[in-house]
């Protein structure tokens, strides 16, 4: 906050000249926090949307808990997740608890 009173305070010295140097200091400021902040959570955000179209009963997921198992049930935003080999342990939790999905292998069709 310094900085753009020192800038301001210099464009007032300098006259009109100085005026745009603490325009263009102001764009490239929020062109920086666009593109480090802004577009990523953007591309990540859409990235989790297709993940989470391509969803199945079956699948093989990982939580944002690194928990590993099936989708057994899902609904419009919640899925029945059964974890562990011995198929007692079945868990409902937000679809957006899933952070990798893994399709089972199909068998080849000839």
């Amino acid at each position: 906050m310094n900085h753009l009173f020192l800038l301001a305070e210099a464009a007032e010295n300098t006259g009109g000249f100085g005026s745009w140097w603490l325009i263009i200091y102001v764009v490239l400021i929020v062109a920086m926090v666009y593109f480090m902040i802004i577009r990523p959570q953007q591309k990540q955000r859409k990235e989790q949307e297709a993940l989470m179209s391509t969803m199945e009963i079956g699948d093989s997921v990982m939580t944002t808990a690194g928990f590993y198992g099936v989708i057994i049930d899902m609904s419009e935003d919640t899925v029945i997740v059964e974890f562990g080999s011995n198929k007692n342990c079945r868990i409902p939790m937000q679809k957006q608890a899933i952070v990798q999905i893994e399709k089972p292998n199909k068998p080849a069709e000839n």
